[in-house]
Formats: structure tokens, C-alpha cells, sequence
């Protein structure tokens, strides 16, 4: 077949099925060029999951009748400068969405520029582009699309249903307001409920909006994020650990101002959480990152979801750094929901809270007959200050017997008397009581404080060994006969330069010729590994996500189970003084608000919610 050159129409589909994947897709668009025309108003319309209708209305600058005219052109657009087609400070810049939109729907366009007396409207149906007409509008912008697909029927089959679309242009206009909180958002229509985002303005619009859009709840249990390296700034807010989702819908990442779904920040917020979060719970933040448009490609996805960065591991580590920072500076705190969900729980609401069989490994709660017929015995340290106990608390100390003791476990309040006050305004408050052998419960100011003693003591075990190996290096073990694993050329290249950074956590390796790669010492924490496996994960690793993480997540992997099973166990009865140091230590930790697993290490009940339970308030 002769090579020929297709016509402008069938072009402009073709880029349509590039640009224009669903309803969602035309919304993204369209909302973005109001923004870049500076509206301070933005109201969206849809019908059918827009399928049949999508309007988009802003106050913006408006467009005179040449600019309406050449607007319906391919890459036309008055975004881009020529001169640095890498200096892009705009959503849009390829002038490719509305020829798109037009050549698959039936498209209306009504404009008026603020120097103009009137308004201009113009009609594309199909691809066939009718002439500017006067028509009457207050200033800005109003795009009505009808019929989305109606030019090109096939690509109806691949739609979702009305509600599946209307979701999705739901998710599009969220993330659209969170990037920018001084522009108010409406979304309405048939197919939906009325929808507001109030603008909001001053230091606090940011947490005002993500307020709005994720909920107060969300911005009551998250840590504040404001870091800035070599020029890239990282802010928003990051949920607690203890504060999740049973998916990834509610993690949102911004680019100067472009929402984005990119494999490296994924990545690097999985780093950041790898060891506070269960490994089927997701986290919740709303991140933004600003720096130099040129140290940032956004040219790399016809929808521009993804973006390259020019030094992807300063990034990497800004948010990996900054987060864990922050949560380190959160130290005991703990989600808020937790108590929520026990309070509902309490009052026989229908919310379950998450109870021991969600958590894989918790041990189960002694019943009162097994309790009668075992040995409890309280650990039989010496009589002395709250720090020496619990330092025999972390050995295991020997224990002694004790008749007759009854229900609690253990009562601290005589040895509380001297100075309750005082444990009482620390954070986690004064311990009073230990019961089932496994729940400490103090008392605050405020209400009581719910400690799982070994979820705590697990993660301030951990944390302990984590500090070591920080301060005191990984230690290796030698080969006999030095490992050779076969790897396809570019993998040897990748971890050969990623050498001197494995060597930090304990592999120490070299290339072995062109196709292979030696192993010649290992992390003696890790015992007998599959070195072949290990390698070439760390290969795959390297390829997808450019960073080598496996050997410090395996690491960290063994910490954790080392941690849980020389932590002190349910069904270990406490001394006075030994609860008592257990909540100081958990006050002085980073992240002892949740053990390895992710599981909260203690909940909170205020005094006025346990009054509400009784109908005292």
C-alpha cells in the first residue's frame, strides 16, 4: 500500500482517542483551561455520566472572535512559548483538547473577552467547524460538549456506566479544587447530587480545602508536611499511619499544581509508610511539590498524568525523608478514628472497630476460665524507679508467684499516689490498672488512655533495633565462594552502580564479567537467603522503580520480627511501675503509635464521650 497523508479529520480523531479516553477525560481538560484563564469560579454541568451533556463555565479572561476561531485549531495555544518549550507554567499547552473534543461530540463554545462588547459563540460537530457568531454572556468562558463518541460509536462500547463516568469526573474535579483552594468549584447535574467547593483564601486556605475535599477528620489526624531541598519543596498533609483506607483512592500528588498519578511518588510513599502501616491498608495525604518547571518534564503522557523528573532520587528522598521525619515528630500520637470507631462499638451503633482477628498474629484475649487455670504471676523485678523495672521488663525477668490474685491484673493506684498529678498531665496520663493481661489503662486529664502492652512494647523494641543498626552499621558475613548471579547487561550496569549504596545495608557485590553480577559478603541479619532471588529482585527493583530498597525492607523485615518476639507478651501481668514506664517510653518513641504491623498501640476516650454513653451529657 502507497504511503499517503491522512486527512486533518481523521488526524484530529486519532489524537482525540490519545487525549480523550472518557467523559473524565473532557472534564480534565476543560477545567484546566478555566484555571489557566484565571477563573475565580468554575461551574460543571453533567447528564448521563456526560455522555449526553458536560458543560463548563468559568469567570475567566474569555477569548475575543480570532482567538474563539484559531481555538478549535490544532496546536494552537497561547501557553507555550517557543522560545523554551521546557518553561511550562500552565495545565494545558499543546492546544490539542478542543480540535479533540470537536471531532468526536458535538461541541459549543460561548466567549467574551473582558475588551469586547459582546460575546462570540462557535459550533463544532464532528470535526466540521462552523464561524464565530456574536452571541450575549457575562465576561469568561462557557464549553457545552453533547454526545460525547457520537462520531465514533465504537468508543461508546468501551464506556462504563453512568455512574461509573459521573464517579470519575467526580475524582477529576477533587483533585482539580485541591490544587488550587482560591477557585470555587460547582458540580451539578441529573446524574448526581450538587457538589461545592467554597474558594477559600489567606495560610490556611490550603488546609481549608483539603478539609473540604478529604474531611475534618482527615486533617485532624495527619501531620503537617513542609520541607524544602535543593530547590524542590515538598508540603500538605500526610494521614497518620494509624489513620488508612482499604484502597488507594484517597492518595493525592501535585506537581506545580498538576494533579499527577506517578510511579516514582507511589513508590516513595510506600517507602515512607513500609514500616508504621498493615500491608493491606493504604495511607491518605495530600502532597504537593513545587519546583523549577525545567527540572520536571510533563510531556511525557498524552494526558500529562505522568511526569519525569530530571534527579527522580532527590525527590524520592525529599518525600521519603520529610514524611518519616514528620512522623517521627508525631511521636505517641495515635488516630483519632480509633476512638471513634471503640466509642460507636460501645454504643452499639453497627460500627465495628477493627477488633484482633482484622490484625493477623494478636494474640487472643484470655477468657476468665483460661485466666483461672494458668500461672499468672507478676514479673519479679526488684522494687525500685519506673526505668529499672522496665529495663527488667525488656530482659524477661524471672517471675513469682502470687496467690489469690483477682481481677484486674494489676492495680498501680497505691503506687500512683505520690505524684499522680503530674503522670496525669503527661500525654498518655498515669497508669492505673492492667487488665486480661494484655490492656494497661491510664488516666488523663482528659478521659483514659487503652494501651495494648505488647503492640507498644513491640514497637519500642523495634525502634530500639533500628537505632543500632543506624548507629552501628549492618553487619556482613563473607562468602566461602562468592555468589555469581547471570543478569541481562543493563541489570549488571544498574547494580554496579548502585554498589557503593547496597554495600551500606550489608550486600556487597561487583560485576563479574559482562553478563553477571558476584555477591561476595551479605547482611548477617538475614542468615541463609536465596542470594540469586534477592539479586535479581533488586534488578527488577532498579528497572521499575530506580531505587534498591529490597535489602533495607528485608531488613527492617526481620527487625520486626525479632521486635515482636522479644517484646513482652499478652498475658504477662505488669508491675505498678513497669506500665508506668511503658507509657514514659512510649511518650519519648517515634511512631509508638502503632505497632509494626500498623495496628494502634493505644486509643484514647475522652471524658465527655464516656459521659454521652451514659447520658450524662
Amino acid at each position: 500500500m502507497a504511503i499517503r497523508q491522512l486527512s486533518d479529520h481523521a488526524i484530529n480523531q486519532i489524537a482525540a482517542g490519545e487525549v480523550i479516553e472518557r467523559p473524565a477525560s473532557v472534564i480534565k481538560e476543560l477545567v484546566e483551561n478555566a484555571v489557566d484563564a484565571g477563573a475565580g469560579r468554575i461551574s460543571v454541568v453533567t447528564a448521563a455520566g456526560g455522555k449526553t451533556l458536560m458543560r463548563v463555565e468559568d469567570d475567566g479572561g474569555g477569548m475575543s472572535a480570532a482567538d474563539l476561531a484559531l481555538a478549535v485549531e490544532r496546536h494552537c495555544t497561547s501557553k507555550l512559548s517557543e522560545e523554551d518549550l521546557f518553561d511550562i507554567r500552565s495545565l494545558g499547552f499543546r492546544g490539542e483538547a478542543l480540535p479533540s473534543i470537536g471531532a468526536v461530540s458535538r461541541l459549543s463554545i460561548t466567549s467574551r473577552h473582558g475588551a469586547e462588547p459582546h460575546a462570540w459563540a462557535l459550533d463544532v460537530e464532528g470535526g466540521a467547524k462552523g464561524e464565530p457568531r456574536p452571541a450575549s454572556r457575562p465576561k469568561g468562558t462557557r464549553v457545552e460538549v453533547r454526545d460525547l463518541f457520537f462520531a465514533t460509536p465504537a468508543r461508546l462500547k468501551f464506556l462504563k456506566s453512568d455512574r461509573a463516568e459521573a464517579g470519575a469526573i467526580t475524582d477529576v474535579v477533587r483533585r482539580l479544587a485541591l490544587a488550587h483552594p482560591h477557585v470555587r468549584f460547582e458540580l451539578s447535574g441529573t446524574d448526581r447530587q450538587t457538589l461545592t467547593f467554597a474558594s477559600a483564601t489567606g495560610e490556611r486556605a490550603l488546609s481549608a480545602r483539603i478539609a473540604q475535599v478529604l474531611g475534618e477528620e482527615f486533617v485532624e489526624n495527619a501531620c503537617e508536611i513542609d520541607a524544602m531541598r535543593e530547590g524542590v519543596r515538598l508540603f500538605g498533609l500526610a494521614g497518620l499511619p494509624t489513620y488508612h483506607r482499604a484502597n488507594s483512592l484517597s492518595q493525592f500528588f501535585f506537581v506545580n499544581g498538576r494533579p499527577v498519578r506517578d510511579k516514582l511518588l507511589m513508590s516513595a510513599l510506600r517507602g515512607a509508610y513500609a514500616d508504621v502501616l498493615a500491608r493491606d491498608r493504604h495511607a491518605v495525604v495530600a502532597l504537593f511539590i513545587e519546583l523549577d518547571p525545567r527540572q520536571v518534564d510533563v510531556n511525557v503522557h498524552p494526558a500529562k498524568a505522568d511526569v519525569r523528573f530530571r534527579d527522580a532520587q532527590l525527590v524520592r528522598g525529599l518525600v521519603v525523608g520529610a514524611l518519616k521525619q514528620a512522623f517521627a515528630a508525631s511521636g505517641h500520637m495515635s488516630s483519632s478514628h480509633n476512638a471513634t470507631a471503640a466509642l460507636a462499638a460501645f454504643a452499639g451503633s453497627g460500627v465495628e472497630a477493627r477488633g484482633p482477628s482484622a490484625y493477623p498474629g494478636r494474640p487472643a484475649t484470655p477468657s476468665w476460665s483460661d485466666w483461672q487455670a494458668s500461672p499468672q504471676r507478676p514479673l519479679g523485678t526488684p522494687q525500685g524507679d519506673a526505668g529499672a523495672a522496665f529495663g527488667a521488663l525488656r530482659e524477661g525477668g524471672e517471675e513469682t508467684g502470687l496467690a489469690g490474685f483477682q481481677m484486674p491484673s494489676a492495680d498501680a493506684r497505691a503506687h500512683q499516689e505520690e505524684a499522680s498529678e503530674e503522670r496525669m498531665a503527661r500525654p498518655l496520663g498515669a497508669a492505673r490498672a492492667q487488665i486480661h493481661e494484655t490492656y494497661v489503662i491510664a488516666q488523663t486529664e482528659t478521659g483514659l488512655v487503652i494501651v495494648d502492652q505488647h503492640a507498644a512494647h513491640e514497637r519500642l523494641v523495634y525502634e530500639r533495633l533500628k537505632t543500632a543498626l543506624a548507629t552501628r552499621g549492618v553487619a556482613t558475613q563473607g562468602l566461602l565462594i562468592p555468589e555469581v548471579v547471570e543478569l541481562p547487561e543493563e541489570d549488571v550496569a544498574r547494580l554496579a552502580e548502585r554498589a557503593e549504596e547496597l554495600a551500606t545495608v550489608g550486600l556487597v557485590l561487583e560485576p563479574f564479567g559482562p553478563g553477571a553480577i558476584a555477591v561476595r559478603e551479605t547482611p548477617a541479619m538475614l542468615g541463609q537467603i536465596d542470594i540469586r532471588g534477592l539479586v535479581r529482585d533488586l534488578a527488577d527493583d532498579l528497572a521499575e522503580w530506580d531505587t534498591a530498597t529490597r535489602v533495607r525492607e528485608r531488613l527492617d523485615h526481620v527487625a520486626a520480627t525479632m521486635a515482636c518476639h522479644g517484646s513482652v507478651r499478652a498475658g504477662r501481668r505488669l508491675r505498678p511501675q513497669e506500665m508506668d514506664a511503658l507509657l514514659r517510653e512510649m511518650e519519648d518513641t517515634p511512631n509508638s503509635g502503632q505497632c509494626n504491623h500498623g495496628r494502634p498501640t493505644w486509643i484514647e476516650l475522652k471524658l465527655s464521650d464516656i459521659e454521652r454513653l451514659f447520658g450524662r451529657k
